[in-house]
């Protein structure tokens, strides 16, 4: 029997703060949960202030994925989702149905076209650092080595 690969784990954020066909933010976090499957672990779900011009308080959490996909494989299957759930392009930070971000995953870095892990402001955001410390405290920032419990106490 041939080695078994392990499967790549992925860390990612999810928010809402606008109601679509699954009803409130929250109903739209969770229908995304489904929708995106291979999920190991979920946070909290919190609620926070906006960034940018929305005025609505957005539902954020944050979930690890274990999914063979690659990193592109699965940045196209998050943006089918979110289209799916009724966001469209439109103003940075504006109200959203769902937002789904790839945070960091199993791999270590990896850039390419439309993609960066880690995602280039997760060290700056309470909102993605306070759920992913929950469910992936000693998980390390492969570029900086400090884990996401120690990134969040500095946000906090």
């Amino acid at each position: 029997m041939p080695p078994s690969t392990p499967v790549p784990l992925y860390a990612i954020a999810l928010g809402s703060n606008r109601r679509g066909r699954h009803g409130s933010p929250v109903r739209e976090v969770q229908a995304a949960l489904v929708a995106i499957g291979g999920v190991i672990a979920v946070s909290p779900l919190i609620s926070t202030p906006p960034i940018g011009p929305s005025r609505r308080r957005f539902v954020n959490a944050a979930a690890l994925v274990e999914t063979a996909e690659t990193p592109p494989q699965l940045l196209a299957r998050l943006k089918r989702i979110e289209r799916a759930f009724g966001r469209r392009r439109g103003r940075r930070w504006d109200a959203r149905v769902i937002d789904l971000d790839i945070i960091l995953w199993s791999g270590g870095p990896w850039a390419g076209p439309g993609l960066t892990i880690p995602h280039v402001a997760f060290r700056a955001r309470d909102f993605v650092l306070r759920p992913l410390a929950a469910i992936a405290p000693t998980w390390r920032d492969p570029l900086t080595g400090r884990t996401i419990r120690q990134l969040a106490a500095l946000t906090g």
